[in-house]
């Protein structure tokens, strides 16, 4: 939830326009006028649809997780399975869809556990984390055509040592898995 700072105000929007249509995100350009100093500045801004983590556990207290060559970095990465919300889908319905298609897996309904900003300094999405429990391998995979996946099954008590060294190195996927461990430990 954003935070109520009283002495921090919004910049005025002044104009809008969409500046790159990039397929899967745009581009537009802000203009807005800072409540502070009264100047106008243009900002950039990537409008993305949200998008879905799954945090699918096995009977045996596994992540089922994938592994994938990711473009921006030149590198393969351990994730969570996930993608983009569809037109007309909304994100409990997301979370068992790209669950099937990433891994063949499937389980019991989804649990909402949290969701965070992608990066609110340049983007306009948010990231929504759910948790699938009792995930058994039922269906073929479905790959969309930018994907090249590995299913890894991860013991759940190995994850904070995959993230401090390194090996969980998205930032989008320990935001996922932080509040999937909060949701874990609350005390009522």
């Amino acid at each position: 939830m954003p935070t109520k700072n009283t002495s921090i105000k919004p910049w005025h929007l002044n104009s809008s326009e969409i500046v790159g249509d990039f397929k899967i995100f745009k581009v537009r350009s802000d203009n807005r006028t800072s409540p502070r100093t009264g100047k106008k500045r243009n900002f950039y801004v990537i409008e993305s649809v949200d998008w879905c983590n799954v945090i699918a556990i096995t009977k045996d207290d596994e992540l089922v997780m994938v592994e994938q060559y990711r473009q921006g970095t030149s590198l393969i990465e351990l994730e969570l399975p996930g993608g983009m919300i569809d037109p007309g889908e909304i994100p409990v319905e997301t979370a068992p869809r790209e669950l099937r298609e990433e891994t063949g897996y499937s389980g019991e309904s989804p649990e909402f556990v949290g969701l965070v900003y992608a990066n609110p300094a340049i983007m306009n999405n948010k990231v929504h984390t759910f948790v699938i429990r009792n995930s058994k391998l039922k269906h073929k995979t479905e790959f969309d055509e930018g994907e090249d996946l590995a299913i890894r099954l991860v013991p759940i008590k190995n994850i904070p040592k995959l993230i401090s060294n390194g090996t969980i190195s998205h930032s989008l996927m320990i935001a996922a898995l932080s509040l999937f461990s909060n949701s874990n430990n609350k005390t009522d």
